[in-house]
């Protein structure tokens, strides 16, 4: 899996970014709205795609998004992103934000997305990007497993535009 110029995955993930939940990030039920969630995590993956990848990104696919369980007011979150498998100009960054109940300590899976992003060059056209090196093995787990749902993207994609046809 080693290439020349690939870069370890630790080189442009994001850790831990804390967030602090307040009334104004509730919903009517109480707990936080699953789009501002949604949003810090498309901001942050395109942290990741351009600290990987040295250009200007884009949001070109928001897929999997599981809510696992819901946040609450006070709550902390931590969001963790890092970039899966790079394929061209295009690259699949995973999310996994965890609720932080600070009192207590508890901490709960909360939710898991997968984003696509396309680097682009000074003109606006997509543009190659380096490798990216897995270190670990949970890193080459994720590595594989976004093949696996890069196929299922292409293959949908196939089968609609065949039923526009």
């Amino acid at each position: 899996m080693q290439q020349d110029n690939a870069r370890p995955v630790s080189a442009s993930a994001v850790d831990s970014h804390v967030y602090k939940v307040f009334p104004n990030d509730l919903n009517s039920h109480e707990t936080v709205f699953g789009g501002m969630i949604m949003a810090k995590c498309d901001r942050l993956a395109l942290v990741v795609a351009e600290r990987h990848s040295g250009f200007v990104c884009v949001t070109a696919a928001v897929d999997s998004i599981h809510f696992r369980a819901p946040a609450k007011g006070g709550d902390t979150l931590l969001f963790n992103l890092a970039l899966n498998r790079v394929w061209g100009s295009s690259m699949e960054i995973g999310a996994r934000v965890m609720a932080e109940n600070s009192y207590t300590g508890e901490v709960r899976h909360i939710l898991s997305a997968y984003f696509t992003f396309v680097a682009l060059d000074e003109n606006g056209r997509p543009i190659s990007v380096r490798a990216v090196q897995p270190e670990t093995a949970d890193q080459q787990r994720r590595y594989r497993d976004a093949e696996t749902r890069r196929q299922g993207r292409l293959a949908t994609r196939e089968k609609l535009a065949a039923s526009k046809a």
